[in-house]
Parts: structure tokens; sequence; C-alpha cells
């Protein structure tokens, strides 16, 4: 089997088994390597810009693979779009988007792609831009309460499609007809949430992947605090909003497990009464079955870990007007004390593996600097007995010298000038 790598991933042969990253919400066509497969359906999956998917038949049974850039029918005129799955898969895809047959408007495949197609279709996609600022400036001039997020060109050039955001309806008669005018093509308006906008832009989660919303997401349920609060996440706005400014996504995703974990749990604000204190609940360990207890009811003081069977067990006693002497169990010593750390289990490297090499490698370093400091005040030693030296050297030369020359020197010190008599005797 021949791997090649390009653009768009890698692919196995001419088909293409391969998880089509320059497109969003690409499907990973797992039955490529069965040729027979793709004589299931004469159905196509064909992707515009951004999300925008659409089913198309192949009526006239064109040899259609993965990439190829196809000319299909629309209203008024053609698109121009990219086949991204063909086969068996793409009954799979319409049957997710829950399509319905009977009433599904059956749009053909015209053409494999001209050169002369091409050419329109980049033309027309340079002028996206420009549109979208400009038409952002027309509805702005109305008074509009409204966001235009995208603009997206029909593949002939003939239509245009506005993507818009708005918390409240808006009565957008008098801007298409100053689009229409400014433009000079047809103008479709699509409203879009936050959550869809996302999509369409794409960017990079703080879990350090795709978006959902740009990468498999093509449904967007509702989301609660109250699915954070069963997973016991912090109601920290800024870390449980998305790049849409909404609850994200994900937080949804594992909340049934947890409620399904915490079915026999009892509440949170039953307080556990014991004859040395009233114990509040501070915290919940879920897959533990571990709750943690204080014996104030707004800060942490004195927390007692125990389990859930032990929490139900003091519930019951209070219920019957008795007290236990402690919280924990006797000879249970609090299960917070037992920290569990990191276990090799599976041969794994440690994780403090390269600890003692920088403690050798430190160690090393002390002693070299040890060893530098010692020169360094030998060196200063012997520069100082040097200069001693020099200094007796110095005097002793200096008492060689003739006793006449000494004389004369000391006289010379001894003779200050002295003030003529005859300015004492003027004064």
């Amino acid at each position: 089997m021949d791997f090649t790598l390009n653009d768009n991933g890698c692919k196995m042969n001419i088909n293409g088994c391969y998880h089509n990253s320059a497109r969003k919400l690409s499907v990973y066509d797992w039955m490529c390597d069965l040729p027979d497969t793709v004589k299931d359906t004469d159905f196509v999956e064909v992707q515009f810009k951004n999300t925008r998917k659409g089913f198309y038949l192949n009526s006239t049974h064109i040899a259609l693979k993965k990439g190829d850039m196809v000319a299909v029918e629309s209203t008024p005129g053609h698109d121009i779009g990219e086949v991204t799955l063909v086969g068996k898969l793409v009954l799979n895809q319409m049957q997710k988007s829950n399509i319905n047959f009977e009433k599904f408007e059956i749009k053909r495949v015209y053409r494999k792609a001209k050169q002369t197609d091409i050419d329109k279709y980049n033309e027309s996609k340079a002028l996206e831009q420009d549109t979208m600022i400009r038409s952002r400036q027309i509805a702005e001039r109305l008074g509009l309460n409204m966001k235009i997020g995208d603009v997206e060109y029909q593949g002939d050039g003939n239509k245009a499609i506005f993507y818009y955001i708005a918390e409240e309806r808006v009565d957008f008669r008098q801007l298409i007809k100053v689009l229409a005018d400014t433009f000079h093509v047809r103008i479709e308006m699509k409203q879009i949430g936050a959550r869809q906008e996302a999509g369409r832009i794409g960017g990079i989660g703080p879990c350090g992947r795709e978006l959902c919303c740009a990468s498999w997401m093509s449904n967007f349920v509702s989301v609660s605090t109250s699915a954070a609060r069963y997973q016991d996440i912090s109601l920290n706005p800024q870390k449980l909003a998305g790049q849409c400014a909404k609850l994200k996504c994900c937080i949804n995703f594992e909340a049934s497990t947890y409620i399904d974990a915490q079915k026999d749990f009892p509440s949170k604000e039953i307080q556990l009464e014991t004859l040395d204190a009233t114990w509040y609940h501070f915290k919940t360990d879920v897959f533990k079955r571990e709750m943690t207890y204080s014996s104030a009811p707004n800060m942490a003081a004195n927390l007692v870990t125990i389990s859930v069977d032990r929490a139900k067990e003091v519930i019951a006693l209070n219920k019957n007007g008795e007290k236990p002497e402690r919280l924990e169990l006797k000879g249970d010593g609090g299960k917070e004390a037992a920290p569990i750390d990191f276990n090799n289990v599976v041969g794994q490297d440690s994780l403090t593996r390269f600890d003692k090499d920088k403690k050798r490698n430190k160690n090393r370093n002390n002693r070299r600097d040890d060893r530098r400091n010692k020169r360094e005040a030998k060196g200063n030693e012997n520069r100082n007995n040097g200069q001693e030296k020099t200094e007796r050297k110095d005097n002793g030369h200096r008492n060689n010298r003739p006793r006449n020359d000494r004389r004369n020197n000391n006289q010379n010190k001894g003779n200050k000038p002295q003030k003529p008599n005859n300015e004492k005797n003027n004064n």
C-alpha cells in the first residue's frame, strides 16, 4: 500500500483514506479500502465554505473520488464544491443529519469543475472579505442590531449568502434592497448562533485540540450550569465559557456519567450530627465515593473524609435521634491522611528519573566552584605577599642612602619660610 503526504493529509492509493484536515467537519473514511462500497449509492457529500455541506445525486455516474471539485445544482445557477465523501458512508451521514428522503429536495451533480469554473470560483471568493466589511457598515448605517459574521459567494458569482447573528428579531428587508443594489447579486440571509459562528471560524480550544464545533459537532444542545455543578467544576465564567462566549459544549459530555454515579449519594444539604460537633458538606469525590465534611459551615475547618456508606450510616443514626461519638469509624484515622502517590504499575520510567543526575551535576559544579575560589584566594594571597616584599625592599633602599643626603633632606624639611622682621617693626 502506497502512502503519499499532501496538503489534505495521508492518503492511501488514489481514493484516499484520510482525515481531511483542510476542511471542517471532515469524516474519516474507514471503508476506503473496500471498493465495492462505492457502488452502494449514487449520492456524494459535497462541502463548500467552512461547515456548509450538501448531499447530491450523481445521476450521470461520473467517476468521482474524494478531493474532486464539482459543479452542482443550485438556485439559481450552479455552485462549486469539493467531494469529501463517496460510497456507503454517505448514507450514514445522511441518516446522522436526519434527512427524510420523502421531503428531501434532491439536487444533481452536473460535472467535474472545468478550469473556467475554477477561475470564476476564485474570483468570487476574492470578493467575500470586502463584501463582509461593506455590509457591516451598511447594517450599522441602517441602525440594525445585528452582526454579519461571514459572507459566502456562490461558485458562479450569481448569489451571496450573508450569515448574521442577532439576539432579537431583525427586519432586514431594507438591508436586502441596499445590498442587492450595492453588490448586484442575489441576496440570501441566514441567521446562525454563536456556536455555529465559532464552528465556521474555527480555532483551538483550551484542551489543545481543534474546536468540537469545527471538527465533528453538527447538532448543538443547550448547556446549563447544573451540568458543571454535578461534576464539581468551579463556576468561573472565564473557565466555563468557550470561544463563542457561551458555556462549553464539552461540559455535557460527561454529565450523564456523573449523574448516574451520584444517584445513591446523600444530599449535600444534610448536616451530620456527632457528640463533638456538627458537620457540613465541603466536597465530594464522585469516583472514589468519598465525601468530605467540615466543622464550619462557610470555611474549611477540621476536614474529615468518609465514605458514602459511612455518611448514610450517620444520617440514619441522626434520624433515630442518636449521635455517634466520632464522624469517622473507630480505627479509621481519616482518609485525607493517606495521600496516593504515583505508582509505577506498568514498568514506566520514574517521573523523577532525572533528579539524581541533576544533583550529581550540581555537586560537580559546587566542587568546581570551590576549586576556583581556592585558586583565586591563593593568587590574592601571593599578590599581597609580593606587595609586602617590594615595600620592604623600597624601605631598605631608602635607609641605605648616604648620611649626608639624609641630613640635607632633614634640613630642607626643617627650614620653614619666616616673615621678615621689618614687617613686625612696621606693625
